[in-house]
């Protein structure tokens, strides 16, 4: 009884000293309202300047801040290069040879802005910006950790996002339907797809022993974070342990907004239709048929050694073990059922000794027919379409405040709500309808954050850095903007075009900004040598899945087929034996069956979170584990042996000497221009075209030249 007491004593100030945080909290958040994220943004009046390189907004607050520091903006860069950065930019693919053409031979008012127009309508602008997005909402096909497994329904959710974007989705309407599409808008397919975004993150998946609890606090602690790092720009995640250290976001917050999913799971729901059900249902039925004969045929070979194998282990146990096996299932007690479990993980057989036990003849005929079984396997027919999605339970579990973070260590109880620095609504709701509270909250155009940290985003993919540097941290530990006022002037311009991603996209690459050569000058970097006023512009490199998409595009392989399920390419023998143990299983991964699924775009690689592909690893592409806003820039030996000495890359040269045979048949003053053209479109210099001349005079391959152009800094690089 004494026990019993102490306990709830200590229950009971634990519930108190939280309630003490959570009062005491409201004068601490209410002093710190005046950082300058928290405050919504005024539209700032354009600089009235009267100088040519103004074309934009844009260019006029930039212009003003360099004349501040006596610095003038660089010249800018050539049409050919333009059109080469505008359209890498914009699609993630070079223009083809007759795109620079035309552009170089109009020379109209408006043959830039044509050119803009025509790339924001390809299907490949999606694609481009889809990437960026599922970076910072951590996106991949599988859960992570170390069990990583198959989400065979997300790809749903990257399709979305590429249409979204495609079709120039309203932001607001983009930000609503992935928090609460199904709350807002029922009915709606691609708002329920999108609530996927709740699930995008990993998971921690284990079998054996679980807690429950926990893993429910591991999946609630994914979603409340993101929704800080995406949408507010803010280290939300910081308070889950403690009171923030530097931001107005008390522990109580955190947990208020994590109770705006306490109601919330997820859940992958059917969009098959009936006819799509019986059809699948015969087809399951008709590949089951196909795989029998031949699993029967590995069970007639491998039985007799299994059994003997199983009767040795048997012999070996302790009796009380054998007695409890020897008992027919459906007569044994509770201890003979206990007994009996632990004694059958004792006498499983495992592969490698059952393979061990098989005459070289047998085990030969064996290995053919797994063979025969795994390509019956990777005929399986796609399972039905379902939505990767959120759901909401009749009733919400109470939340608590956690110490330390940890379930077990509960403090007191909160209802749902929102980050009280930023004035937010009340959510009343019980457990439907917290999310929408959350979806319009942030989609509002008085939210001082959303728009400032989207056109922040925005800024940040189209000039190299963000006009604040740190893109998911607007808080105290972030940067403060280089350009506050035109961070401002483009946040309330952006709801103001009705939250267009397009209409701000378009401003910048129309800017002067945007168009000035990357050449570094030293006296102008000596007074800002981070760029952070954008005299020049930031010489980038492609991204990884970019650089692999140029290469196809190059080459003449690209496979231009949009959405579906993700592809798998085939693993490298040497990464396959790295990853998977060698021996049975013998088909962790298993290519696609068509060879012109391998030539898609990156983006629909089966992007697995703990197997990258050496490629794209190499060039920095993210695990995606965690939000990554800005991918790191990397220069290492593994790059070049990637470029020069893959299969991937090798394979792709004989590939773009076959294209160039095509194309200029027996003109042998054809080969090396047309090469300059597709691959950095321009022509070659005339030292350059020297140096193919003797290199092919000296015997040299059209293969290895073309490797050799794919190989050039300028290939990789952004203009």
């Amino acid at each position: 009884m004494l026990r019993k007491s102490r306990l709830s004593v200590l229950l009971l100030c634990a519930a108190f000293t939280a309630a003490a945080w959570v009062d005491k909290d409201d004068t601490w958040v209410a002093s710190r309202k005046g950082w300058w994220a928290f405050k919504q943004p005024v539209k700032p009046a354009i600089p009235a300047l009267n100088d040519p390189w103004v074309r934009t907004p844009i260019d006029a607050f930039l212009l003003e801040a360099m004349q501040s520091k006596q610095l003038r903006p660089s010249a800018p860069i050539d049409k050919a290069r333009l059109i080469r950065r505008v359209t890498l930019d914009l699609t993630g693919l070079p223009p083809t040879p007759a795109e620079v053409r035309s552009f170089l031979a109009d020379s109209s008012p408006d043959a830039y802005a044509n050119v803009i127009d025509r790339l924001m309508k390809s299907p490949h602008y999606g694609e481009r910006w889809a990437v960026k997005w599922l970076d910072v909402v951590r996106y991949a096909d599988t859960n992570g950790y170390e069990g990583d497994g198959f989400r065979p329904h997300a790809w749903q959710y990257r399709d979305y996002v590429v249409k979204s974007l495609n079709e120039d989705t309203p932001f607001d309407r983009f930000v609503k339907e992935q928090l609460a599409g199904d709350e807002l808008f029922p009915g709606n397919r691609d708002a329920l797809i999108a609530t996927g975004f709740h699930r995008a993150g990993p998971i921690h998946i284990v079998g054996g022993m679980k807690d429950v609890e926990m893993e429910r606090q591991e999946v609630l602690t994914e979603m409340t974070s993101a929704i800080g790092a995406v949408y507010l720009g803010l280290t939300v995640g910081c308070a889950r342990c403690h009171n923030h250290k530097f931001d107005p976001i008390p522990q109580a917050d955190y947990y208020r907004l994590q109770a705006v999913f306490a109601g919330t799971e997820g859940k992958d729901i059917a969009l098959a239709t009936e006819e799509q059900k019986q059809a699948h249902e015969a087809a399951v039925k008709a590949h089951q048929a196909r795989l029998k004969p031949v699993k029967d045929q590995l069970a007639e070979i491998e039985k007799p050694y299994s059994k003997r194998l199983r009767e040795e282990k048997v012999a070996k146990l302790e009796p009380r073990f054998r007695d409890a096996l020897a008992v027919p299932k459906d007569q044994r007690n509770e201890e003979q059922k206990r007994l009996a479990k632990e004694a059958e993980a004792q006498v499983k057989v495992p592969w490698y000794e059952l393979l061990a036990a098989i005459p070289a003849e047998e085990k030969a005929r064996r290995a053919e027919l797994r063979k025969q079984m795994h390509a019956i396997e990777n005929e399986k027919p796609d399972p039905l379409p379902a939505a990767f999605a959120v759901v909401n339970k009749d009733t919400a579990h109470p939340t608590h405040i956690l110490k330390v973070g940890n379930h077990k260590m509960k403090l007191g109880e909160v209802g749902p709500g929102l980050l009280r620095v930023l004035d937010p609504p009340q959510v009343d709701a019980p457990s439907a309808g917290r999310r929408s509270v959350l979806a319009n909250w942030i989609a509002s155009p008085t939210h001082p954050l959303t728009a400032r940290v989207m056109a922040n985003r925005i800024w940040q993919f189209r000039m190299g850095t963000g006009l604040v540097a740190t893109p998911n941290d607007f808080g105290v530990l972030g940067t403060r903007p280089s350009n506050a006022k035109l961070l401002d002037w483009l946040a309330v311009e952006f709801v103001e075009r009705g939250w267009s991603i397009k209409a701000i996209d378009r401003l910048i690459v129309m800017s002067s900004a945007y168009q000035q050569d990357t050449d570094r000058d030293e006296a102008r970097a000596a007074i800002d040598p981070d760029n952070k006023l954008y005299w020049r512009a930031n010489r980038r490199r492609l991204e990884a899945e970019f650089l692999r998409d140029s290469v196809l595009a190059v080459t003449g392989a690209l496979n231009a087929k949009m959405g579906g399920r993700p592809v798998r390419v085939p693993l490298e023998p040497e990464v396959y034996d790295l990853i998977f143990t060698e021996g049975e299983p013998d088909n962790l991964w298993s290519a696609d069956r068509d060879p012109a699924q391998y030539d898609r775009r990156s983006l629909y690689l089966l992007n697995k979170r703990t197997v990258r592909l050496p490629f794209l690893a190499n060039f920095d592409q993210p695990d995606n584990m965690s939000s990554c806003p800005i991918r790191p820039t990397s220069t290492h030996a593994l790059q070049a042996l990637s470029l020069l000495n893959s299969e991937f890359m090798q394979k792709q040269s004989e590939r773009f000497a076959a294209r160039l045979e095509r194309e200029c048949g027996d003109r042998a003053d054809c080969k090396v221009p047309r090469a300059y053209q597709l691959a950095l479109a321009r022509a070659p210099k005339p030292a350059e075209t020297a140096m193919a001349t003797e290199f092919f005079a000296k015997g040299g391959l059209l293969s290895d030249f073309c490797l050799a152009l794919l190989n050039r800094n300028e290939f990789a690089y952004v203009p």
